[in-house]
């Protein structure tokens, strides 16, 4: 297991157990099925499709061979050296010069490169840039920045939570139906110190 794949599974564990610890403290037994059920699917969809959201998110197109030749000559022949199967290459028509790589692995690598940053860099260049975002596709960086991203916007949802939840009388367990005094001050605390934490 690499240093990466075991990262990735402690904060998708850390994930689930958050998500499970504060649904307990919103709605006792309930909340903690509810918050389970939240963190697999968080959990699916961050690990299965998170490289669609980040290409939907970007506007970004699968560029052909016909169109952009000389990119995936480059693609292909740093890919080749890497030992790295051929990933899937994308253009974003943007001006601003921007790459990235994202995909869960090895086997599903995606390259997005903006319009821009081909028209500002020579080949020799972009062939420096795609050769960092292949070693990021190589060292399985994607897929543990993604999970992080999941888990800064998991423990943003929290936040809300905590911040509804005090609004509108949270933190009633299963047998306490008043409340408590120092469940309110935790959930304002959660509220505020949360996103800090996120960022």
């Amino acid at each position: 297991m690499t240093s990466n794949t075991f990262k990735t599974a402690l904060l998708m564990t850390l994930l689930t157990v958050m998500f499970i610890a504060f649904g307990g403290l919103l709605g006792g037994r309930g909340g903690v099925v509810f918050a389970f059920g939240i963190a697999m699917v968080m959990n699916f969809f961050s690990y299965w499709y998170s490289h669609k959201i980040v290409l939907a998110m970007y506007r970004a197109k699968e560029a052909s061979e016909a169109e952009y030749p000389v990119l995936y000559r480059i693609v292909r022949n740093l890919a080749t050296t890497g030992n790295l199967p051929m990933p899937k290459v994308y253009i974003m028509n943007k001006p601003t010069p921007n790459a990235f790589a994202t995909g869960r692995n090895p086997e599903h690598g995606v390259v997005a490169v903006t319009t821009g940053i081909m028209q500002l860099l020579n080949e020799d260049e972009l062939e420096g840039v795609i050769a960092h975002e292949l070693a990021h596709i190589h060292g399985r960086d994607i897929l543990i920045g993604t999970i992080a991203a999941t888990f800064a916007g998991a423990i943003m949802m929290l936040a809300d939570w905590a911040r509804f939840a005090a609004i509108f009388g949270g933190f009633r367990s299963d047998d306490d139906e008043g409340g408590s005094p120092i469940g309110l001050v935790v959930m304002i605390v959660v509220s505020i110190l949360a996103p800090i934490a996120a960022m």
